[in-house]
């Protein structure tokens, strides 16, 4: 903490500080306030946020097969018997699998990349989970795989360059995008407005 701000603090709450100003979202401000909530909550109440953490990050991994989180070798939604396996779904974080299955719509499995493709940032193809999504296709008998990228810059470039390797093993398919439900046409960006327009199927 900068200047005369210094000595307010004792150095393990300067030091709590710092460490949740590290979360995403979390600047000085909010810090402060989340430090002084824990430093009022009782004893047991604080231990108990620091086990939590503790024991997240112990037991908590990677699923074998499709990259989601899991405390087992496999994800629940990997050994679901009831799932479609012809069809993946491919995310670029666990918690994208956690939105699409609240829709209760699709049925089948799920592949996490782990990130988006970003060459600026330094995101390669071999820092992410794509060799192990074409061992899947190659070896499952899968049938189509739908790119559930974040419609921005990185998630493009990640679907084309993932739709272009595909292309021929596998029917590819996108997550179509358009207008939002309760939204406004007057406040539609030309992008989006163009997706809905392309997208328009038969009513």
């Amino acid at each position: 903490m900068a200047g005369h701000n210094g000595t307010v603090f004792s150095p393990s709450v300067e030091n709590l500080v710092a460490q949740l100003t590290r979360l995403p979202g979390v600047g000085q401000r909010t810090a402060q306030r989340l430090a002084f909530h824990i430093l009022q909550r009782p004893k047991e109440e604080a231990l108990a946020l620091a086990n939590a953490l503790q024991e997240v990050k112990e037991r908590v991994r990677f699923c074998r097969e499709c990259g989601n989180l899991t405390e087992e070798e496999l994800c629940g939604i990997c050994t679901d018997g009831r799932r479609d396996r012809s069809l993946i779904c491919v995310v670029e974080q666990p918690v994208d699998v956690v939105s699409l299955e609240r829709t209760a719509e699709f049925r089948g499995l799920y592949h996490v990349l782990g990130g988006a493709l970003s060459p600026l940032d330094g995101v390669e193809p071999s820092h992410l989970r794509i060799d192990e999504l074409f061992r899947r296709v190659d070896a499952n008998g899968v049938t189509e795989v739908v790119l559930a990228m974040n419609p921005n810059m990185t998630g493009e470039a990640t679907a084309g360059f993932l739709a272009d390797r595909l292309r021929g093993r596998v029917r590819v398919t996108r997550l179509a995008s358009g207008l939002p439900v309760g939204g406004d046409l007057e406040y539609a960006d030309e992008v989006t407005l163009g997706r809905a327009l392309s997208g328009r199927r038969e009513m």
